[in-house]
């Protein structure tokens, strides 16, 4: 199981109303009260490494400060070895993300097992294909499958989770499919992961969606955005996280995990990023 293939951004896209959102990029944020104490990593960030030596891997993550993790495939691990892997390192993997084809019934019933093995409380949809996005039917159908989904994981004590990109707050046929994806699924079949760095490269509000959908946003990805509009290391960057998750308790955020998704050094990325985003201040 591997993870969608990397997203490329495009540097001009959506920056024009960056500026203009209530001060999300760069600006003053209200006097602080608390650090993030469980600053968590996706392993996408060091998928190049986990393809060598997983065990080593997730040891360096646990060496630089991590406590969460969360995956984005098992590089050929057991169920079992994962779950040995972290207690090892004394880690644990709140959730894990798959790929649409994977929401199959037979196919989360596989899911669903391992994800009880390990510990995951999340099994979160990761991303969709271009074909798979074509027309605003597909959404349509990708959210019947969600439906049946997440019946299956609130049965087994798990919960079902999406996580965005920028290409659903774009205009199709009058909706934006994020607001299609919220309205059609229910609160208690699935929860969002907001990826922080693509709401903002489209250009959107994550404060409107914390007003209308209080308590869903259960979990962020704190990703940075450099003055061009591409994915930096936290820290490196424009986006004011202390000002988005100084509104966590709103939204209902309870886990932070920092991914990069194309680093040129991915251990010098992960440990930058880590002391960068244990100076962030919320709420």
């Amino acid at each position: 199981m591997r993870r969608r293939s990397f997203v490329k951004s495009t540097a001009g896209l959506g920056l024009l109303g960056l500026t203009g959102m209530g001060g999300l990029l760069s600006s003053c944020a209200e006097t602080p009260v608390k650090n993030i104490n469980n600053i968590g990593l996706q392993l996408y960030t060091v998928r190049d490494l986990m393809d060598q030596d997983v065990e080593g891997t997730i040891a360096k993550v646990a060496e630089t400060g991590y406590k969460e993790v969360e995956f984005a495939g098992y590089f050929d691990r057991s169920a079992a070895q994962i779950k040995s892997i972290l207690d090892q390192n004394g880690l644990i993997a709140p959730s894990v993300h798959i790929n649409p084809i994977e929401l199959e019934v037979e196919t989360m019933k596989s899911v669903i097992a391992n994800a009880k093995i390990i510990g995951h409380d999340y099994v979160v949809m990761s991303w969709i294909p271009p074909e798979g996005r074509e027309r605003l039917d597909q959404y349509k159908d990708l959210i019947e499958a969600m439906n049946v989904a997440g019946e299956m994981c609130k049965a087994a004590g798990l919960q079902l989770a999406y996580h965005n990109h920028d290409f659903e707050f774009f205009d199709m046929e009058g909706v934006k499919p994020y607001d299609l994806i919220l309205s059609e699924v229910s609160a208690d079949l699935l929860k969002m992961e907001l990826d922080i760095y693509w709401i903002m490269k489209a250009s959107d509000d994550p404060f409107a969606y914390f007003d209308q959908y209080p308590g869903r946003f259960t979990m962020c990805h704190v990703k940075d955005m450099g003055a061009d509009g591409a994915i930096v290391d936290v820290g490196r960057g424009t986006i004011d996280f202390n000002n988005i998750l100084a509104r966590r308790e709103q939204a209902g955020i309870e886990h932070y995990f920092v991914e990069m998704d194309n680093p040129t050094d991915s251990l010098e990325t992960i440990r930058y990023s880590y002391e960068s985003a244990k100076k962030i201040q919320i709420g």
